[in-house]
């Protein structure tokens, strides 16, 4: 599975999707982001294909940042089925990620 970067406007359609997404909220400046997203790169690496990741920039696209209430960088929300069940602001290291999305 691939890192798929998401618009507002692309946001909603794909979340109709079933099955668990991970949408990570972030910004070219924010350093931490940038080191979440190599720890995103290696999950998919992995072959970790259980759940769909997706990237939003907050500075081109603040709809959805706005309307989840993200307030710092990088967070990322956990959806099943569409819905949020879980939410981690910062970075994490792969093996807190791998406990995170398998909750």
């Amino acid at each position: 599975m691939a890192i798929f970067h998401v618009t507002d406007a692309a946001f909603k359609n794909q979340m109709q999707a079933k099955g668990l997404t991970l949408v990570n909220f972030w910004a070219p400046w924010c350093g931490p982001c940038r080191m979440f997203a190599t720890v995103l790169e290696a999950y998919v690496a992995e072959g970790n294909h259980d759940v769909k990741i997706l990237k939003l920039n907050v500075d081109e696209e603040t709809e959805v940042a706005n309307q989840f209430g993200v307030m710092s960088l990088p967070t990322s929300i956990l959806f099943k089925d569409g819905q949020p069940i879980d939410k981690v602001i910062g970075a994490l290291p792969l093996s807190d990620l791998k406990k995170f999305v398998t909750r």
